[in-house]
């Protein structure tokens, strides 16, 4: 495409349409995150069950997915706190981030680690949860569009659309 001041064609003379902000940008996050990051636990998982049998794949899939709870329910709270109070929201991630690290804490702890838990297939199932799943929140966080000004009033002199 052109512009008019280049040679070339033209690039025409109608209004340049508005895609608008994301909606449910929180939402859309989970739902993309999980599923890289229940892909990855599933096919690994498999391999983990070749190689080493079923206790390397349940503990792989319990790594990853202590990961994913925790990471889902921050992008829940985002969801809820984002619609109604958005600058509120990090004073919620804030204080949502201690109490999972408590509560996840208590409840290892209080659980303890069963017999067929494999501690290296735990520990790398989570980390590369962890990884996978920051990498997809990055990439929809880069493609997501946010509206950052308000759009111009037409009535009050604004471009009309």
């Amino acid at each position: 495409m052109t512009s008019n001041a280049e040679p070339g064609p033209l690039s025409g003379k109608g209004p340049v349409g508005v895609s608008g902000p994301t909606k449910s940008l929180w939402l859309r996050l989970l739902v993309m995150c999980s599923a890289v990051g229940g892909g990855a636990l599933l096919l690994v998982a498999l391999v983990a069950l070749l190689m080493a049998g079923a206790a390397a794949a349940l503990s792989w899939i319990f790594g990853g997915a202590l990961v994913m709870a925790f990471f889902a329910i921050s992008l829940v709270i985002g969801h809820f706190a984002g619609r109604n109070n958005p600058s509120g929201a990090i004073g919620l991630f804030a204080a949502t981030y201690f109490i999972k690290v408590v509560g996840f804490a208590v409840v290892l702890f209080a659980v303890g680690t069963p017999d067929w838990l494999s501690r290296g297939w735990f520990v790398a199932g989570a980390v590369v949860t962890v990884i996978l799943w920051q990498a997809a929140e990055i990439y929809g966080f880069s493609t997501a569009r946010l509206q950052i000004y308000n759009d111009p009033d037409p009535s009050e002199g604004g471009p009309s659309v």
